[in-house]
C-alpha cells in the first residue's frame, strides 16, 4: 500500500510543482501579482508536503494500510481543494457564485488539515519489525 501512495504522491507533487513554476513564469512575465497566495500555497502544500509524504511512504512501512488509504485521500482531495478553493475564492472565475467558492475554499482547507493530522497518528504507526 505504500509503495502504491508513494508513486501517487510524487506523481500528483510533480504536477504541482509543474503548476506552479507555470503561475510563477506568469506572474514575473506579466508583472502581475495576483496569483501569489496560490502559487506559494501550490508549492508549499502541492509540491513540498506531498512530496515529502510520498518519499516517507517509500522509507516506511505502515501497520495500517486503512490508515495510509486515509491519509493519501484525504491529501489528494483536501490540497486539490485547497488551492482551486483559493483560487475560487481570491479571483472569482467563470464569475463563479461567492457562497460555494468560500465553501469550496474552507472544505478544502479542513479537508487538507485533517490529512495533517492523519499522518501525525501516521507517523507513530510504523512498523519496526521491517527493520526500517
Amino acid at each position: 500500500m505504500e509503495t502504491k501512495w508513494s508513486l501517487r504522491f510524487i506523481r500528483l507533487a510533480a504536477v504541482f510543482g509543474l503548476i506552479g513554476a507555470i503561475l510563477g513564469s506568469h506572474m514575473a512575465g506579466s508583472g502581475s501579482y495576483q496569483f501569489r497566495p496560490i502559487h506559494a500555497h501550490i508549492l508549499v502544500v502541492g509540491w513540498l508536503s506531498i512530496f515529502a509524504w510520498g518519499i516517507f511512504y517509500r522509507v516506511y512501512k505502515i501497520k495500517s494500510a486503512k490508515l495510509v488509504a486515509a491519509h493519501g485521500w484525504t491529501a489528494v482531495i483536501g490540497s486539490i481543494g485547497l488551492t482551486a478553493g483559493m483560487w475560487f475564492n481570491g479571483l472569482k472565475p467563470f464569475n463563479v457564485d461567492e457562497t460555494f467558492a468560500l465553501i469550496f475554499y474552507i472544505a478544502g482547507g479542513t479537508i487538507l488539515l485533517i490529512s495533517f493530522g492523519i499522518f501525525v497518528i501516521t507517523t507513530f504507526m510504523i512498523d519496526t519489525k521491517e527493520g526500517k
